[in-house]
C-alpha cells in the first residue's frame, strides 16, 4: 500500500490550492525556466494567473493529492477535449500575466502554446500539469496520482501532453504514452505524447 493511500485525493481542489503546489514542482522545469526567466516570483504568478483562467473553462479538472498529515504534496490540471477560453477570458489572462509576469513571459508561452497545442489528437484531453512538491519527490506522490487521475478521466479520444523534460518521456512511457512528435520551440526540445483510452483500445482488439 502507498503512504497515498492514507492521504486525501481531491478532484475539485480551488486553483489557488493547486497553484503553489506547481509552482514549487516547476521550478527546474525546462519549459518553465525558459518562460519565467528563472524567477520564483514569475514562476508562482504565472501559475496563479493560468490556473485562474483554466478553471473557466466548462469541464476543466484539477486534482490535489495530500498527504497523511494534510499537506498538498501534488497537482494535476487537465483540459477537456476542444476546449478554450473565451476571447475575454484569453484577454484577462494576457493582461494579467503581462502585469505579473513580463512581456517575455508573455510572448514565450504564446510561442509554446502556438507550437504544441497544434499538436493534440482530435477528442483529446489534455494533461496541462503535473507535479510533485521536492520534498515530496521520489516517494511516488507522481506516479500515484497520475495512475488515479487516467483512472478517472472518461477520455474515448485518449489524453495528450507535451513535456520538455526528457526524464519526464520515461515516466509517461510507463503509463502507455507514447511518442506523437519532437518539437523545437526556442531552446527547447519538446515531446508531445499520447495515450489511447485502454477500454478502446480492449474493444478495437476484441
Amino acid at each position: 500500500m502507498s503512504e497515498y493511500d492514507t492521504g486525501d485525493h481531491d478532484d475539485a481542489p480551488p486553483p489557488a490550492r493547486c497553484a503553489p503546489v506547481l509552482a514549487a514542482a516547476f521550478v527546474r522545469e525546462p519549459a518553465m525556466r525558459w518562460i519565467s526567466g528563472g524567477s520564483d516570483r514569475v514562476r508562482r504568478a504565472w501559475f496563479t494567473t493560468t490556473l485562474r483562467t483554466h478553471a473557466t473553462l466548462p469541464g476543466a479538472r484539477r486534482h490535489l493529492l495530500t498527504d497523511r498529515h494534510g499537506r498538498a504534496v501534488a497537482a494535476a490540471v487537465l483540459t477537456p477535449p476542444a476546449a478554450a477560453p473565451s476571447g475575454a477570458a484569453r484577454a484577462a489572462w494576457a493582461a494579467r500575466t503581462l502585469l505579473g509576469c513580463g512581456p517575455r513571459a508573455l510572448l514565450r508561452t504564446l510561442r509554446y502554446l502556438h507550437a504544441t497545442e497544434a499538436e493534440t489528437p482530435p477528442g483529446a484531453w489534455t494533461l496541462e500539469f503535473i507535479g510533485v512538491e521536492p520534498a515530496a519527490a521520489g516517494r511516488g506522490a507522481g506516479g500515484w496520482l497520475l495512475d488515479r487521475l487516467l483512472a478517472a478521466t472518461p477520455a474515448p479520444g485518449g489524453v495528450f501532453l507535451t513535456t520538455a523534460d526528457e526524464a519526464n518521456v520515461r515516466l509517461y512511457r510507463r503509463f502507455g504514452f507514447t511518442t506523437l512528435r519532437r518539437l523545437t520551440v526556442g531552446p527547447l526540445e519538446v515531446t508531445a505524447m499520447w495515450r489511447p483510452d485502454p477500454s478502446e483500445r480492449t474493444r478495437a482488439g476484441g
